[in-house]
């Protein structure tokens, strides 16, 4: 605790600010959104060093290496590859100066610190990652099965008696059908684009 308030005191901690959506445009962050394709930035923070832009598809995270250098790395999240889990937020105590939003991406560990004074905003953040990572859990549990069910019908067709003239047709009329029905399911159950949940929970 002591180490953190000497670091406040001397301007050396990396407390973050949340960007309103008027000034997306004056952020690093922005240039690497693919508006193009129908992305858009629903939350931002910005720090000394770093930017954490929360899109309906992805987290962009301009890292940069130190507050004095203008060097920086563009890292892309796609949700749809890289699983949100673990989401924590930790509120701030009567001498802290920020509270912090913690989770995971993928394998990758993040722990932003936010003024304290936006906590209320945060909370909305805090919101939207929560909601994404139990819909991804969720579609995940519910590709498995379906996944289970068709191998077991499989199974047994592969097990009852054919006739040898119309075994290749029904293996063919067997693949045709799989390969739709796993796409149909695919697409209904590995999600891309979350707008519709920064939407519900974000209140800029």
């Amino acid at each position: 605790m002591f180490k953190k308030m000497a670091a406040d005191a001397l301007g050396l901690s990396d407390i973050g600010k949340i960007i309103s959506p008027a000034d997306y445009d004056k952020t690093d962050a922005d240039d690497y959104v693919m508006h193009e394709d129908n992305e858009k930035i629903y939350f931002l923070i910005k720090t000394k060093v770093d930017e954490y832009c929360f899109t309906n598809l992805a987290l962009i995270h301009v890292d940069g290496e130190s507050a004095v250098s203008s060097k920086r790395t563009l890292k892309r999240y796609p949700y749809a590859q890289h699983k949100i889990s673990n989401v924590l937020l930790e509120t701030a105590g009567k001498i802290d100066m920020d509270v912090e939003i913690k989770f995971m991406i993928g394998g990758q560990p993040f722990d932003i610190d936010v003024r304290k004074d936006q906590i209320e905003q945060l909370k909305d953040l805090y919101k939207s990652l929560l909601r994404i990572a139990e819909i991804t859990y969720d579609n995940e549990l519910q590709m498995e099965m379906a996944t289970q069910s068709l191998d077991k019908a499989a199974m047994i067709l592969q097990s009852s008696r054919t006739d040898d003239q119309n075994l290749a047709g029904t293996y063919k009329g067997l693949t045709d059908f799989s390969f739709e029905w796993l796409t149909s399911a695919h697409d209904k159950y590995h999600i891309k684009d979350f707008g519709h949940v920064f939407e519900k929970y974000i209140n800029n």
